[in-house]
């Protein structure tokens, strides 16, 4: 390791402290000491500083214990000609440039709170496009997509590319890769993500092409995402930063890319990523870190031609990715997921409201289809005006040996996913109130509707070809054949919700065990029955069945339940002995339908987050989307925080949205009669699920007796209207005996 390296990273960090404690000071002669500061709806204070050290920043003089614990890791500077090569000096200086870069956002928040935009998408007609810290809204529906697979990694890029041109190409193959991508930083006047507006690329969480800021400070958010995925989603207790540095580096698959010259602040920035394990590839000709230690592999490294850059990132991380190669003229990915197709980009569309657009997927015969075969029945869009709306029916038939009926749903749920992975097109809804919409530049770029066949076709001989032989896809566009083949879906769609409700968990004797969140929470065991949804919502005991059929080693494995030790609690014998096994000894065993004794474990991806409410003998739920205090005392990141981590905390439990009108939900306690509040929009959201089941319980308008925060939000609040509407929780014998 050069002499020029440990220099310029140990002079950027006494820079960048020095330059943050002035302004710390110029902000305590404007603001009291006793001034709220922090990230905007966020459960973790600064959470670099919070995660690493346990220190809680809070106000305004809460920052000096950290400012000065940055001051006091500074080492001293690189003197004399007799340099000792050591990676130490440099982690420590980097660390301390890291902190004080969380602090400067800090102030910047409070000096200009209206500097960054609070969501998901940027504003670009209001000059707005610097996102900053992702609120806990956005972190958890972003922080699964770790979880689950669908994102592998992020790739943070500092500064700006040669040309926008550059600038697209490099971000675009990352986006092929599913990754996201973390902008921050200027060079020569601009920016990244100001180069991809520039070259008409979306850019916001939904393209997962995020730009945090257009400072080098800006880059904090990225670490600060790191680090709140690992205590929310992998139980990383903060202050514990031996083992968050460690999590990051075997879990978060990341790493920086810095495009142009590279100063003393940008060195000492790579320096404090490398405690991650994240290493930093650059374009230019700077001093190379290579030998292995921290990172997995080489730790700097120099001179990376833009054609190279995405391969050589990825290669150095360590990290697998797979591009699918599908013969379409759009771009095709997870990365283009979240992609608008707005008012003045708009060619076609079909469905949402203007127009019928359905979604049937059939299993036939083998003999009755021919695979790869895709027939567009009516007009193509390519017919149509700009402008004009058209019906669409898309039917998938499917053949293979493996295949079931029950199969059926799992597949066309897979459509919504795979249209919107089209760069272009966007998708929203599934069955018979879907709505796609296509892009002028996918149609000047060749797209047809046949491409959503080969689409379907390719994905889905890929993503299930362990039961699939053959795939067929017909897009029917003539107005007729869309109503004849709606009519057929309904009744499909009918039987099917049937089947569904009517299991109960009696009517199996396997269960099924979804891991997939142990990338986070390693003592976490999710297991799903007929009446009780994996708490993510993604996953009922269909799906899961039919994911072990696919893939038998995955995460979803068979549980034989055996012998029942308590049917009211909901507990098992073999699910004890499988939950023991898979939690590595962690959890020995857990009740299916109690949140006051032994509930399930929980991890961060959970819908909902269930409370005792003691002074209302009852119980609330909270879903993610909800801001809000509550009348347990704690907002959901809150809870999710305390009891997110694969733990199993009595009085608390993490639950899916459809799990609350399940026949088994909360049993053990009282079942859904115990439900005392829950937010409106929860509320609204379930509502006909929710009127079923106060008639199935007899209690026709228990939906009426439930509080919301119309109403209040402490049990002292809430506990009134309860008594005027004679709610059943009041009734029933003690939550608590």
């Amino acid at each position: 390791m050069s002499r020029l390296v440990a220099f310029a990273a140990i002079q950027g960090g006494y820079n960048i402290v020095s330059k943050v404690e002035g302004k710390y000071q110029k902000a305590l002669q404007t603001f009291d000491a006793d001034t709220k500061v922090g990230f905007p709806n966020t459960a973790y204070f600064l959470p670099v500083i919070y995660s690493l050290t346990g220190i809680k920043v809070e106000t305004l003089e809460d920052i000096k214990k950290p400012l000065d614990f940055a001051r006091g890791l500074l080492p001293p500077h690189v003197k004399g000609a007799n340099h000792l090569p050591y990676l130490g000096p440099l982690l420590d200086a980097g660390m301390a440039a890291l902190f004080a870069f969380e602090i400067e956002e800090a102030l910047r928040y409070l000096n200009e709170p209206d500097f960054y935009l609070h969501a998901e998408e940027i504003d670009e007609d209001a000059g707005k496009i610097w996102l900053g810290a992702a609120d806990d809204t956005v972190f958890r529906k972003r922080g699964v997509e770790f979880v689950d697979g669908s994102a592998p990694g992020f790739a943070a890029i500092v500064g700006s590319a040669p040309t926008p041109e550059i600038a697209k190409e490099i971000v675009e193959e990352y986006q092929r890769r599913s990754l996201y991508i973390f902008l921050a930083a200027n060079q020569n006047g601009t920016t990244v993500a100001e180069q991809l507006l520039e070259a008409g690329v979306q850019i916001g969480w939904n393209t997962r092409i995020v730009p945090f800021g257009p400072e080098i400070s800006g880059a904090i958010f990225a670490l600060g995402f790191a680090n709140r995925a690992a205590m929310a989603f992998g139980g990383v207790q903060p202050g514990d930063y031996k083992s968050m540095l460690l999590y990051n580096k075997d879990r978060i698959y990341a790493f920086v890319n810095a495009l142009g010259d590279v100063n003393a602040e940008w060195a000492a920035a790579a320096a404090g990523a490398i405690n991650w394990g994240f290493p930093t590839i650059a374009d230019t000709d700077i001093p190379e870190v290579l030998p292995t230690g921290i990172c997995t592999y080489e730790h700097v490294v120099a001179n990376v031609a833009h054609s190279d850059m995405v391969q050589k990132s990825v290669e150095i991380r360590g990290l697998k990715t797979q591009v699918s190669t599908i013969e379409i003229p759009c771009a095709f990915g997870p990365a283009y997921e979240g992609e608008r197709v707005r008012g003045g980009d708009l060619y076609a569309q079909m469905g949402g409201g203007k127009t019928q657009a359905t979604e049937l997927v059939k299993m036939a015969e083998m003999n009755e289809i021919e695979d790869g075969k895709v027939v567009v029945d009516g007009p193509d869009i390519t017919d149509v005006k700009e402008g004009e709306t058209m019906p669409l029916g898309i039917y998938v038939q499917v053949a293979g040996r493996e295949m079931q009926t029950d199969f059926e749903p799992i597949l066309e749920r897979q459509i919504h996913h795979l249209i919107n992975y089209i760069q272009g097109i966007m998708h929203i809804g599934q069955r018979d109130i879907a709505w796609i919409r296509v892009s002028k530049a996918a149609i000047e770029k060749g797209f047809t509707l046949k491409d959503i066949g080969v689409v379907l076709h390719a994905k889905f001989h890929q993503d299930f070809g362990k039961i699939l032989d053959k795939v067929q896809v017909t897009l029917i566009t003539d107005k007729k054949k869309v109503d004849e083949l709606t009519k057929t879906a309904r009744a499909e769609y009918k039987m099917r919700d049937e089947r569904v409700e009517k299991m109960t968990d009696e009517d199996v004797e396997i269960y099924y065990s979804c891991t997939l969140c142990q990338s986070f929470a390693p003592s976490h065991v999710c297991s799903v029955s007929p009446e009780r949804t994996g708490l993510c919502g993604a996953y009922n005991w269909m799906d899961c069945k039919a994911s072990f059929e696919i893939n038998p080693t995955g995460p979803n494995q068979p549980i034989e339940k055996g012998e029942c030790v308590d049917p009211v609690l909901g507990q098992w014998k073999g699910v004890n002995e499988f939950v023991y096994k898979a939690s590595r000894g962690n959890v020995t065993h857990y009740n299916f339908y109690s949140m006051v004794q032994d509930p399930m474990t929980t991890c961060g991806c959970c819908e909902c987050i269930a409370a005792m409410l003691p002074s209302c003998n009852g119980v609330m739920t909270v879903h993610r989307d909800y801001m809000g205090e509550t009348p347990c005392g704690m907002k959901f990141t809150t809870l999710a925080g305390v009891m997110g981590g694969g733990a199993s905390s009595p009085g608390f439990v993490g639950h899916s949205k459809f799990n609350i009108t399940q026949g088994k939900f909360i049993k053990g306690d009282g079942g859904l009669l115990r439900m005392v509040w829950m937010p409106k929009s929860l509320k609204d959201e379930i509502r006909d699920r929710l009127l079923k089941a106060g008639e199935r319980l007899g209690v026709p308008d228990l939906i009426d007796r439930i509080a919301d925060e119309t109403v209040g939000l402490t049990e002292e609040e809430i506990l009134p209207f309860l008594q005027e509407k004679d709610h059943p929780a009041l009734k029933m014998d003690p939550l608590i005996g």
